[in-house]
């Protein structure tokens, strides 16, 4: 039974990360170029990358994403606008142990591949004609403010008795 409690202790933080998303997707979100920046993502991003890893960041970022598309909170662009970041910032968390590393992974994986990656999604998808580097800056500074804020708050989280197991 030992392997099933953090399983179990996984995906209760992962649905708690995606209900916090999708709960404050209709508050904090900025209008950019046909896409919705969304700054809590990026904080989820880097709480899910430090706590739940790689694959759950990205499990995490697709379940928000998913949501805030079908509840009209947000576009096609939140896929490739969060995904991106949540792996790259468990990545180099996972190689390093330092949340800087999580925190440059989510600003880097976001703001750069993200926003590349959005430019043929808004075309094929939204038929919109953007140009190649329209979304790196507001994807940068949406992403960037998130991740700061997570990196403020990781070391007020990580006192708290109940969260120390999963903020190491």
């Amino acid at each position: 039974m030992k392997t099933v409690r953090p399983r179990v202790h996984q995906l209760t933080l992962a649905a708690l990360y995606v209900a916090v998303g999708v709960l404050t997707s209709h508050l904090v979100v900025v209008p950019v170029a046909f896409a919705k920046a969304f700054p809590v993502q990026h904080f989820l991003n880097v709480l899910s990358a430090v706590t739940l890893g790689p694959g759950g960041a990205v499990s995490v970022a697709f379940a928000v994403s998913v949501l805030r598309v079908a509840l009209g909170t947000g576009t096609p662009l939140a896929f490739p606008g969060s995904m991106f970041g949540a792996l790259l910032a468990g990545l180099l968390y996972r190689r390093s142990g330092r949340v800087a590393a999580a925190l440059a992974g989510e600003i880097v994986g976001t703001g750069v591949l993200g926003a590349l990656v959005a430019v043929p999604v808004a075309q094929l998808v939204l038929g919109r004609q953007v140009g190649f580097l329209v979304y790196i800056v507001p994807f940068t500074v949406s992403s960037a403010a998130g991740a700061l804020l997570a990196g403020a708050l990781l070391p007020v989280l990580r006192r708290v008795p109940a969260l120390q197991r999963w903020l190491r």
